[in-house]
């Protein structure tokens, strides 16, 4: 199954962490990261007293159900050090699963689509970078971008050509 991974991370070493996070997902069995968007700098949204994230949109390969692949990013996040103390706060970590394929799914732990995707410019823009006509497994997600106010996003030199 094709997941799409949206990562971010505004603690500690931004840069590091992205790329340590992608090998963390390559690590996971019969799992692979087959594409990657730029490294995007973003404002963080709802909690605005914190440094800036690095972004990433990841399109992952995986024998992994959905729920597996959450607990698996889950995993990774924790090995990190993620701490969930404040809502929409700093975190070192933050792997959503924005898309598993075409598949709609809602249980207590999941939802797939990521429910607040269309909301975020910095899931948004690097969406593009993997879909370049802003259609996803079916879904047109382009013009969501124009119903985005403020979010500023900047995309950086950070190349992760060696991570894919």
């Amino acid at each position: 199954m094709e997941y799409v991974l949206s990562v971010g991370t505004n603690m500690g070493n931004r840069e590091e962490n992205i790329k340590r996070c992608i090998e963390s997902v390559n690590l996971l069995p019969y799992t692979d990261v087959i594409k990657a968007s730029a490294v995007y700098e973003t404002e963080p949204v709802g909690y605005a007293r914190q440094q800036n994230f690095y972004n990433v949109a990841l399109l992952v390969e995986s024998v992994f159900e959905p729920n597996e692949m959450l607990g698996a990013c889950l995993g990774i996040e924790a090995g990190f050090g993620r701490l969930r103390t404040v809502k929409n706060g700093p975190r070192i970590l933050d792997i959503d699963i924005i898309f598993a394929e075409d598949l709609s799914l809602e249980t207590r732990n999941l939802i797939i689509p990521h429910p607040r995707y269309n909301q975020r410019r910095f899931v948004l823009e690097p969406l593009l970078d993997i879909f370049p006509d802003g259609i996803a497994y079916g879904t047109d997600f382009k013009h969501f971008i124009e119903n985005i106010e403020g979010q500023e996003i900047a995309k950086t030199d950070i190349s992760l050509s060696q991570y894919i």
